[in-house]
């Protein structure tokens, strides 16, 4: 369904570049003439192709992009990157439609650096912050840039949710765009005159170069734990990818918030300069977070470093776990230059954000209080149910499925975790792919019954019923965690993406149930 997939933000405006100053820089050939052919941006896919793109083509797994070469040429595509197994595809594609085709060993790794300098986004970069862990990235990010803001910057975002250039919002595809897609969208912020931008990392952004030909001039590391066993053959593995982005090459200055355990390995591990940061009290780090109050509408806390420099405000969300990302926020904000007393004033009111599918209260004043969330691994589900627990004095309810054609390994102790630290557990469906949905949900309900002290456990399907049957099951003073979909605005079911809502649908739910 290509009229759900969002839109690549690019350049309204864009200055071309001769592919021959290209071949210069990069110390490449072309077979074909490359003069006079000017080059206005770079793609992968034939679905985005603008005139004037270079198309790269890349290896996949059941085709190589090259032999959509003549597509992408026949909506405009001026010239074709690839490997040399890609550009004799891309000669048998193309036949008497003469463009020229220029060979680099791996054209991925390539990327980064070539979309940098058509797009010419190392000139007049804006501040850009990165985030990586296995939660808290996307929280991490939005605060990140709703601080900003309130610094009176002009910002823009990439995270799993949305993509910002300054008012303007759009749904993200991936965690991390391609790279090609990343250096457009920040030449697109440069035009809207964005100062500071605040990116969500993942590790397959690193291991699969879309973060390449970027900078960032502070990085921070929130946390690690069992998640993408799928795409990394172990922890060790998955761990190795994200500290990647500790490195000169990829960024200045680093702040690593250190309750998981994994960023003293990163502290050990970087080579950069870093700032530590922690809740915990068993860590020893130079800043530290404190909760001052837990409540429905908010989580207070102060944050303090060296010197006995301190920052009391608040964040409207529920957690510790939240006011420890916010905190790194804070602190990444004073690695890049940023006066703690600044900061301070603009966050006198607390931070004024709004973060979509994070632990969001979609219900109203009376009833159970319902929380969409978008976490899909054992710890978020941890964090998110003692987060709820504390501002809940009725029962909590956990309602979440799993992604199938992903991590299978983590299922059993998704299912342990929400089974050990809720009162009542619903499992239902979330995005099936290609899997049973059956069997996912017997693999779930095999996890809940490991729990020491399992929760009553009930199965419903599809989640259209199941969150109606929660509902019914809910009590005035009681919690509802819905945890999976989060903003997430679709179904993925054999490939297809349906439309969905799980706020939308909890809401029929709770009026259906006879709450406002």
């Amino acid at each position: 369904m290509t009229d759900r997939i969002p839109p690549v933000l690019r350049p309204e405006h864009p200055i071309s570049r001769p592919l021959s100053g290209l071949l210069d820089a990069f110390e490449l050939e072309a077979e074909g003439a490359a003069e006079g052919v000017e080059l206005a941006g770079v793609t992968l896919s034939t679905g985005d192709v603008q005139p004037g793109d270079l198309f790269v083509g890349i290896a996949g797994a059941h085709a190589h992009g090259a032999s959509y070469a003549a597509d992408a040429v026949e909506k405009g595509a001026v010239a074709v990157l690839t490997d040399a197994a890609g550009a004799a595809i891309a000669r048998a594609a193309l036949g008497e439609t003469a463009v020229p085709i220029v060979v680099v060993d791996d054209p991925r790794a390539a990327l980064g650096e070539i979309s940098a300098w058509v797009y010419r986004t190392r000139e007049r970069p804006p501040l850009l912050f990165g985030t990586t862990g296995t939660n808290g990235k996307t929280t991490t990010s939005y605060l990140l840039e709703a601080i900003l803001k309130q610094l009176g910057l002009v910002t823009g975002l990439s995270s799993t949710a949305e993509r910002h250039i300054g008012p303007l919002t759009v749904v993200s595809r991936l965690t991390t765009p391609e790279a090609s897609e990343m250096h457009a969208l920040l030449a697109r912020m440069r035009e809207s005159e964005v100062r500071a931008v605040a990116v969500e990392v993942s590790a397959q952004a690193l291991s699969r170069h879309r973060v390449d030909g970027l900078w960032f001039d502070v990085v921070g590391f929130t946390n690690l734990s069992h998640d993408h066993l799928d795409d990394y053959a172990n922890l060790e593995e998955y761990f190795q990818a994200k500290l990647a982005l500790f490195d000169p090459d990829r960024a200045g200055r680093g702040v690593v918030l250190l309750d998981s355990g994994w960023g003293e390995r990163v502290v050990e591990g970087s080579r950069i300069p870093v700032t530590t940061l922690t809740a915990d009290p068993a860590f020893d780090a130079e800043w530290r977070v404190a909760i001052d109050d837990e409540r429905p509408e908010y989580t207070a806390f102060t944050v303090t470093g060296p010197q006995g420099r301190a920052l009391t405000t608040r964040v409207p969300l529920i957690g510790r776990h939240i006011a420890a990302d916010a905190a790194l926020a804070i602190v990444m904000l004073v690695e890049a230059g940023f006066d703690l007393g600044a900061i301070d004033h603009a966050l006198s009111g607390g931070i004024d954000a709004y973060l979509p599918g994070r632990t969001e209260r979609v219900s109203g004043d009376a009833g159970p209080t319902v929380y969409v969330d978008f976490g899909h691994s054992p710890d978020a589900f941890l964090r998110t149910l003692q987060a709820v627990r504390a501002v809940t004095p009725g029962r909590v309810i956990m309602l979440f499925g799993a992604d199938g054609d992903r991590d299978k390994t983590k299922r059993h102790e998704m299912g342990r975790v929400a089974s050990e630290y809720s009162d009542l557990l619903v499992i239902t469906d979330h995005h099936p792919r290609f899997e049973d949905p059956d069997a996912i949900r017997a693999t779930l309900l095999e996890g809940a019954a490991l729990a020491e002290h399992p929760a009553e456990t009930h199965e419903y399907s599809p989640p259209e019923r199941a969150i109606r049957e929660t509902v019914a099951l809910a009590k005035e003073g009681d919690a509802i965690l819905w945890a999976g979909p989060g903003h997430q605005d679709y179904r993925d079911i054999r490939g297809e993406r349906t439309p969905y809502s799980a706020r939308e649908l909890a809401r029929q739910a709770l009026a259906e149930a006879g709450w406002s």
